[in-house]
């Protein structure tokens, strides 16, 4: 099928000198970049949209606990720490 594509200059002339080296022609390079193209499209696993579990939890800080303090914290976790 023949069909009519508008391709940056640039590109196109990296497109024909790859094709002039490789000894083929741009068509074939052309349908090559669209084949790996449509198949890693194909290939690539779908990522479903991922939530942060939040607990929400009563009652809040230990009494006599300061939250800005490290050793407070490591002293009131004792043994669990």
């Amino acid at each position: 099928m023949k069909t009519t594509l508008d391709i940056n200059d640039s590109l196109l002339a990296n497109a024909k000198a790859l094709a002039a080296q490789q000894q083929t022609t741009l068509t074939r390079l052309i349908e090559e970049g669209l084949q790996l193209r449509l198949r890693s499209s194909r290939a690539a696993p779908k990522t479903s949209k991922r939530t942060i579990p939040v607990h929400k939890g009563r009652g809040g800080m230990v009494a006599g606990v300061n939250p800005l303090s490290n050793k407070s914290m490591l002293d009131a976790a004792g043994d669990d720490a």
